[in-house]
């Protein structure tokens, strides 16, 4: 299992794009077989596109977290080492313990 980055962007700011945008409202934690897993939760909207509105929220999971805050990047966000998650096992077990916390929520691995 290779570690990798994420980088944490920041919160409550929108980031909009030709159709529409997304905010990350938070970043959050959650334990699975002894397992600490990183997610961040946002809310995507389409609203400007040709074939309609729409939006809805989501989780994106980076993976087990194996070093919080390891660093800063070039554009000064922090920076935490993770390990993305690939056994089709404990990428369901995430997913339903995510679900059971945010509630309506699609959840996408990083």
């Amino acid at each position: 299992m290779e570690e990798c980055e994420f980088v944490h962007l920041p919160l409550n700011q929108e980031v909009r794009s030709i159709s529409g945008g997304y905010i990350l409202e938070k970043e959050a934690r959650v334990t699975v077989d002894g397992r600490e897993i990183l997610y961040a939760v946002g809310v995507g909207v389409v609203d400007s596109a040709c074939c309609g509105t729409g939006g809805s929220r989501y989780a994106l999971v980076p993976g087990i977290l194996v070093r919080w805050h390891s660093g800063i990047n070039a554009d000064g966000h922090a920076v935490s080492k993770v390990v993305r998650i690939q056994d089709p096992d404990l990428t369901q077990k995430v997913a339903s313990a995510i679900r059971a916390r945010e509630r309506e929520i699609a959840v996408q691995f990083l």
